[in-house]
């Protein structure tokens, strides 16, 4: 059954050991290979979306097509000189010595995606570990399973197995994946699997980066325009009808803004998305029967302040606004879906104690023109991301580290980022043969008074 997944890792295990290397040249063609087949396949991709989540045609080429695309074109663009050493300096006492750091290839990445951006979290991180020299086996998720499908295909024509190859099928494929030695592996999902794959890890002290999900909080606290407020919080949490792992979880607004921003959250989702949400052509659908149960759960005892409406044949639940308390149900598990709880707090100490009392979300998001509470929470809530005044965003710049902190992962990648996160600086010290500096050897006396105070002036 797990022959041919045998026969792959054998594959660019054999190439590793034999000391083949991947050049720049090298990779910038793989690189280009990728673009070449996301543009010939472009069609392809936004009909997989399309099948697997509903996805509206513009979100899946903002988010995922044009994001990989331009990812690539940043690398690309810093490659060669990434790839350079890095000289650095080294202290007097060693002179005539030279030190620098080397950028390497791990050798063997597993990349395991998750369903929800199927397409742009499988592929980032590639081109990520192909910059950096990697040899790639990727995993991507069975629940998107047209997705995938055309993942495979692209790979399978694309590249030779030596350098990239792909794994599809669902946890038993997984699991046999996890239980073999790589150099590196990148899994994108929840906390439950982030723990099993960590341990997996380790029983190879295998280095792994986790990015999973958390509950996102958006503070929305003194001088705000409440109109465009409600407006760029409307347009982040329901893109991909909710199912994004830095989606507006739930927002906690002063008591007395409370009913204004209600107001002009519901005003919002009729203007994007029509009095029929589902006949909307920019409104997408939950993954599957079983998410959309979940969903469903989570406001069967909550006050509905908008939407609510299900169809279990087309797995759409309206966008849906809930009053909600700290304590009710919906505030427990992250969301991951159209669901939107808006909390009154009495004063913005409460609210940051809220969060702070929580694990460490993966985002975090600030609405507020008063420089000193959005410092106020910056210094003491911890999160993986922030925007101020606006949703998401912070991941759309690639000179930004994208990843979680605690509870909602560790590792940063985007641009430059995924190239170090995927790269071992190797520290290299070169001594000189022509000059012998005799403090470090034997006999010791009174050559430490001589070291103490090359230290203290040229360390």
């Amino acid at each position: 059954m797990f022959d041919s997944i045998e026969a792959l890792i054998k594959t660019q295990r054999e190439h590793i050991l034999s000391g083949l290397h991947i050049d720049y040249k090298k990779r910038i063609e793989l690189l280009d290979k990728t673009s070449e087949a996301i543009s010939k396949y472009e069609k392809d991709i936004l009909d997989a979306l399309s099948k697997d989540l509903g996805k509206p045609s513009y979100e899946s080429q903002i988010s995922e097509i044009l994001f990989v695309q331009n990812e690539i074109r940043h690398i690309k663009k810093g490659l060669k000189k990434w790839m350079k050493k890095e000289k650095v300096k080294t202290p007097l006492l060693h002179f005539p010595a030279k030190s620098y750091i080397q950028s390497e290839a791990y050798g063997s990445v597993l990349i395991i995606a998750p369903w929800n951006y199927p397409f742009q979290l499988l592929f980032s991180p590639l081109v990520g570990a192909i910059a950096a020299g990697n040899r790639v086996i990727a995993k991507p998720s069975e629940i998107s399973s047209h997705t995938s499908e055309i993942i495979a295909k692209i790979i399978s024509e694309s590249f030779e197995s030596e350098y990239i190859g792909c794994v599809t099928g669902g946890v038993e494929e997984t699991t046999y994946l996890l239980d073999q030695k790589f150099d590196y592996i990148f899994y994108t999902g929840n906390g439950v699997v982030g723990r099993i794959v960590m341990e997996k890890a380790s029983k190879n002290l295998t280095p792994v980066t986790l990015e999973l999900g958390g509950k996102s909080p958006t503070f929305v606290f003194g001088d705000n325009d409440l109109d465009l407020v409600a407006k760029r919080i409307i347009s982040g949490k329901f893109f991909n009808a909710g199912q994004t792992c830095i989606a507006p979880d739930y927002i906690l607004v002063q008591e007395d803004k409370y009913e204004s921003l209600v107001d002009n959250l519901r005003k919002y989702i009729l203007k994007f998305y029509g009095k029929d949400p589902k006949k909307s052509k920019d409104y997408g659908r939950v993954i599957n029967s079983r998410h959309l149960e979940r969903l469903k759960s989570y406001i069967e005892s909550e006050d509905i302040l908008c939407g609510g409406e299900v169809d279990e044949q087309e797995r759409y639940l309206a966008p849906t606004l809930v009053g909600a308390s700290g304590s009710s149900s919906v505030m427990r598990e992250e969301i991951f879906g159209p669901i939107l709880p808006i909390v009154k707090m009495t004063n913005l100490k409460s609210a940051i104690d809220f969060v702070i009392e929580r694990d460490k979300p993966l985002a975090m998001y600030i609405f507020s023109r008063d420089e000193k509470i959005v410092n106020s929470i910056l210094k003491r809530v911890s999160a993986g991301g922030v925007t101020i005044n606006d949703t998401l965003m912070h991941i759309t710049n690639d000179k930004l580290p994208f990843g979680g902190v605690g509870e909602s992962g560790m590792g940063g990648y985007h641009g430059k980022s995924s190239f170090d996160l995927f790269s071992h600086k190797k520290s290299i010290f070169r001594a000189s043969t022509r000059i012998d500096p005799p403090l470090k050897y034997p006999p010791y006396f009174g050559k430490l008074k001589i070291v103490r105070w090359l230290l203290r002036f040229f360390g």
